[in-house]
């Protein structure tokens, strides 16, 4: 496969910038037997920005983030996070995870939960209460922090989940598919926290296979399939890859798509003729053209494509597995 480079991301082994970025791999790889789960991972994530990781089922997603928290050993490679090699002890209390599946105990409340969380991180004691109570009230479920783990529902626990994460006031928040179990409404308090977290200049890694979730919260976004970054860039970068103009009008004949196609690749179906690759500054010297040959013109839509559209085409049309693309949560 083609890897896009829309910020010509090296792929060559290399030292982390001096300015350190929240996160920098190079070549990261893990292999279990004869799996390899990551071929070779190289990325940068910017301090204070939220950082999308969409891939389909099966494409690495979940052993980067266990590699980047220090869960598991790199087979090959290097990272770095906050300016330290992953897995640095000192660092990982400056980490907040939620990973992707987690059970706590049923017997506990909520606010045990917490209470052992804030102990295993090794925050002051006279800090426990405040903590506690700020995750609650963040996460939602304050008026529940005195119920027992096991009355809760799958979206409650992942609320909790999401608490424990922000305990400690984190710097980097990896979040393993954090809207996973939650309706709706849970999934539009998830982004308001995580907006917040931005504000706050908290850098969050979220891994998602919800293209709705990456396109309302993410600055950036990586592409990853079969354990490589394919694509990295901004969501109108990854968006506008293919930018497009499509124009409906009369009498647009051979001499005139001629003329089109030095702007870009031209298809036609009927009365709509659509130049594909298009800078955007182009399309007023075409209306000028096709009225100068004659034309007349009805109407002209410009657009890129959407990132459902542009995540299938650097997966190669989306034949294999792929990613949710439901987008029907509101903001």
């Amino acid at each position: 496969m083609t890897t896009v480079s829309l910020e010509a991301a090296s792929t060559e082994r290399e030292d982390p910038p001096i300015t350190s970025p929240a996160i920098h791999t190079s070549e990261l790889s893990k292999i279990y037997g004869s799996t390899t789960a990551l071929a070779g991972l190289s990325m940068t994530v910017r301090r204070g920005e939220i950082f999308g990781f969409l891939g389909p089922n099966g494409a690495g997603k979940t052993t980067a983030v266990k590699l980047l928290v220090g869960i598991t050993r790199a087979t090959g490679g290097e990272g770095w996070v906050l300016g330290a090699p992953i897995g640095d002890l000192a660092t990982r209390r400056r980490i907040g995870y939620l990973p992707e599946l987690f059970r706590y105990q049923d017997w506990l409340s909520a606010r045990e939960v917490l209470a052992l969380h804030c102990r295993l991180a090794g925050l002051p004691k006279s800090d426990h209460r405040a903590e506690i109570d700020h995750a609650l009230s963040l996460v939602g479920i304050a008026d529940r922090a005195d119920d027992r783990v096991g009355t809760y529902s799958k979206g409650m626990q992942q609320r909790l989940g999401l608490g424990v994460a922000l305990l400690g006031k984190p710097e980097v928040v990896f979040l393993d598919e954090p809207t996973s179990a939650l309706d709706p409404v849970g999934r539009h308090d998830v982004r308001e926290i995580i907006r917040s977290l931005r504000r706050d200049g908290v850098t969050v890694f979220l891994n998602s296979h919800l293209l709705s979730e990456v396109e309302q919260v993410c600055d950036r976004v990586a592409v990853v399939d079969r354990g490589r970054v394919i694509a990295i860039g901004t969501l109108d970068e990854l968006r506008g890859a293919s930018k497009r103009v499509e124009i409906r009008a009369e009498g647009i004949g051979p001499e005139t798509l001629r003329s089109l196609a030095r702007h870009g690749q031209v298809e036609t179906e009927g009365d709509v003729v659509t130049v594909i690759g298009i800078d955007q500054e182009e399309v007023p010297a075409i209306v000028r053209d096709l009225v100068s040959r004659g034309c007349r013109i009805y109407e002209i839509k410009s657009r890129g494509d959407s990132l459902e559209e542009s995540f299938l085409h650097l997966l190669g049309g989306g034949d294999r597995g792929h990613a949710d693309h439901s987008s029907s949560d509101a903001a």
